[in-house]
């Protein structure tokens, strides 16, 4: 199994998340944990395969890798509206949903990680409880580059 160049995280780290949740260490599953692992964004299936081209792995795979990574809980497939199913990788030991919220720029495209950052919505009147179970914030408007 070839360590990616310049992988922030080690080779024997993504093995460790692959078996925690139960999953065989192939290399395509622990270049794409390396790969998301990386990104301050989250990548798409193609953004992903680019990342990865060097390696030889068919884009088939990686897509297959990615949900995987998602169904066992290891990444989050997230949907911005855009007709592009994206991918980030969870902190450890959270399962199931991202806990920032992310900022889509309408000009231009650019999808922006707010970590550090939450979102509480407050009631003005009625039940102090949402009807709902809200798995992820999207705030959309125009970046600073596009202001």
């Amino acid at each position: 199994m070839t360590l990616r160049r310049n992988a922030t995280m080690p080779i024997e780290s993504a093995k460790a998340l692959l078996r925690q949740a139960g999953l065989r260490c192939t290399a395509a599953r622990v270049a794409v944990i390396q790969s998301l692992s990386e990104s301050t964004t989250p990548m798409s299936s193609g953004e992903v395969s680019d990342d990865l081209a060097e390696y030889g792995f068919d884009k088939s795979t990686i897509y297959r890798s990615l949900t995987e990574l998602d169904e066992s809980g290891l990444a989050v497939r997230i949907e911005l509206g855009e007709s592009v199913r994206r991918y980030e990788l969870l902190p450890v030991g959270q399962k199931e949903s991202s806990t920032h919220p992310h900022f889509m720029c309408i000009s231009c495209g650019k999808i922006i990680c707010l970590t550090g950052f939450h979102v509480d919505l407050v009631a003005d009147h009625g039940p102090d409880k949402l009807p709902v179970e809200l798995t992820e914030v999207l705030l959309k408007g125009r970046c600073d580059t596009c202001c």
